[in-house]
């Protein structure tokens, strides 16, 4: 064998080897799928101050991937220590390392849907469900929340109505989102809603923002019918007009937390409680409950009409019975009382 033909040989080997090489690293280093166990897929939670290691470590916790190593050795050539962004990341099952790295690197978190609806009753509820489901913890939200200046500049509220900030809905936000961000995105709807149409319609018939959620909160709380809305939100302005006090049963939920009950008692009326509306005159600080746009616009456009009082007709169907006189609405209380009497409705 000759020394020219012994070199070819050689560099075959070497040739083969370098490709046997090359590949082993590929698919050690760059690509190979990863196996969940029992799942399609997962999640990874990067916070805001994490560092690099703590993304590996996170990583390596979760056992997303079985070589720690050679996950680190790529994420660095691809600069993701450079390119570390807060936020859930959905890991699917048969993902390469480099999607995982480039999840993180390009920010394609998965986006949180926070649904804000009458489930949430208290401006408290509202502050543990969303720490519940985004990073933020309840002491930075409440500082917002309990933030005078603040408020005022964004919303033109104070801590005793900011209850009113928050507009049902469904809003999707990243989750390692900052407080200041997550109400500049309420802020949106808010201004959205609080438009210059219903902010001159409000001040045309003589209330604040705040005191124009805060009665729609409770006509909601009444019945969800609009016309019903539109008739029942005069009452109470005509009681608020006579400096009456409002007598309003949904105050009295709110102010005893019992939210679910479907019938108010004589002992609810006891509580000292600004919300007690049988107690204290004029409005409650704030709204009892997540106002809808629909009970916003029925105070703004409320029925003219001279009752004072009413009550839930016996059907129990969301319509009422509206009546001038104490007298015709006792009558009226007490064929309803027969009915839940009859329904055995007791609370």
């Amino acid at each position: 064998m000759s020394k020219k033909f012994r070199s070819k040989i050689v560099s075959l080997i070497v040739f083969a080897l370098l490709i046997y090489a090359g590949y082993f690293i590929y698919q050690k280093f760059i690509t190979g799928t990863i196996h969940l166990k029992n799942k399609n897929y997962t999640y990874i939670f990067i916070d805001s101050n994490d560092t690099f290691e703590d993304v590996i470590n996170d990583i390596n916790s979760e056992n997303i991937i079985d070589d720690v190593s050679a996950f680190e050795w790529l994420a660095k050539k691809m600069d993701l220590d450079k390119n570390i962004h807060p936020g859930k990341y959905r890991i699917n099952n048969g993902m390469t390392k480099r999607q995982i790295i480039n999840l993180i690197k390009y920010n394609k978190q998965e986006k949180i849907k926070l649904t804000l609806n009458s489930q949430i009753h208290t401006l408290d509820e509202f502050v543990t469900y969303v720490s519940d489901k985004l990073e933020l913890n309840e002491d930075e939200l409440q500082n917002y929340l309990t933030d005078e200046k603040k408020l005022y500049e964004d919303f033109k509220l104070d801590p005793d109505n900011s209850f009113a900030l928050v507009v049902p809905g469904v809003y999707e936000v990243g989750w390692a989102i900052s407080a200041n961000d997550f109400f500049a995105k309420l802020k949106e709807k808010y201004k959205s809603i609080w438009n210059e149409t219903r902010v001159a319609q409000a001040k045309k018939i003589g209330f604040s923002i705040p005191e124009v959620m805060t009665l729609a909160s409770i006509t909601q709380s009444e019945s969800g019918i609009k016309s019903e809305q539109e008739k029942i939100a005069s009452v109470y302005i005509n009681r608020l007009n006579k400096d009456m006090l409002l007598q309003a049963d949904p105050t009295l939920k709110f102010a005893n937390k019992n939210f679910d009950v479907q019938r108010v008692l004589a002992v609810d009326k006891e509580i000292d409680s600004p919300y007690n509306t049988y107690k204290y005159k004029g409005l409650p600080p704030g709204p009892i409950c997540l106002v809808s746009i629909q009970a916003i616009d029925a105070v703004l456009n409320h029925t003219k009409h001279n009752f004072i009082f009413f009550c839930a007709k016996p059907e129990l169907n969301g319509f009422s019975d509206f009546s001038v006189s104490y007298e015709q609405h006792q009558k009226y209380a007490a064929a309803y009382q027969k009915a839940m009497n009859k329904r055995g409705i007791n609370r």
